[in-house]
Parts: C-alpha cells; sequence; structure tokens
C-alpha cells in the first residue's frame, strides 16, 4: 500500500477520533428518535457504518 492511501486511513482514524470524542456525541444526546431509535445510537451506528464503508473503500480501491 502506498504512503498516501495509508495517510487516507489515518485521517480516517483521526476523523473517528474527533467524531466519538464527548464533547461531539453529547450533542446527540436528546430524548428524540430517528427511525425509532434514540438519536445517540443512531449517531453512533451511522459514524461507525460511514468508517466500515470509507475503509473498504480505500483499502480494496488502492490495495497493491
Amino acid at each position: 500500500m502506498k504512503k498516501r492511501h495509508e495517510q487516507k486511513l489515518i485521517i480516517l482514524s483521526l476523523t473517528l477520533l474527533l467524531a466519538f470524542n464527548l464533547p461531539l456525541v453529547l450533542l446527540f444526546d436528546k430524548a428524540d428518535a430517528v427511525l425509532g431509535m434514540p438519536v445517540i445510537y443512531f449517531y453512533f451506528f451511522s459514524v461507525w457504518i460511514f468508517s466500515i464503508l470509507v475503509s473498504l473503500l480505500v483499502v480494496k480501491r488502492y490495495y497493491e
């Protein structure tokens, strides 16, 4: 894997570190629901699925 592709995965890791940071997570700690699911759970699962898809894209597309 080339250095720039490794850098993309590092940027993804840093973005996830920020996304799961407590002050940002507390913004979504509400009593509301999205699709019948509490907002905080929807946020966690959305970020989790997004990270899996982006990492899969980087690894599959740029694997050499």
